[in-house]
C-alpha cells in the first residue's frame, strides 16, 4: 500500500476522493502530524499576553463550572 499526502485546493476534488473512498477503491485518514501540533502551539502561545497565574487560572475554572452548574 502507498501513502501519499494531498492538498485540496478545490471543494470539488474532496468530494471526488470522498466518492472514490466510498466505492472501496481508497482509504481516508486525517492525521496531524507532530510538527503540524507544534506549529499549532506556538502560534497560539505567541498570541497570548500576560502570562496568567495559578489563581488567576483557578479563579477563572472556578467561574466556569458555577456557571455551567447553574444551567444544570
Amino acid at each position: 500500500m502507498e501513502s501519499l499526502r494531498i492538498e485540496i485546493i478545490n471543494p470539488k476534488a474532496k468530494r471526488l476522493l470522498k466518492n472514490l473512498a466510498d466505492i472501496g477503491l481508497i482509504k481516508i485518514t486525517e492525521e496531524q502530524t507532530k510538527s503540524d501540533f507544534s506549529e499549532i502551539l506556538n502560534k497560539l502561545r505567541s498570541k497570548s499576553g500576560d502570562v496568567l497565574s495559578l489563581e488567576e487560572i483557578t479563579k477563572e475554572v472556578e467561574s466556569v463550572r458555577k456557571e455551567r452548574n447553574e444551567k444544570l
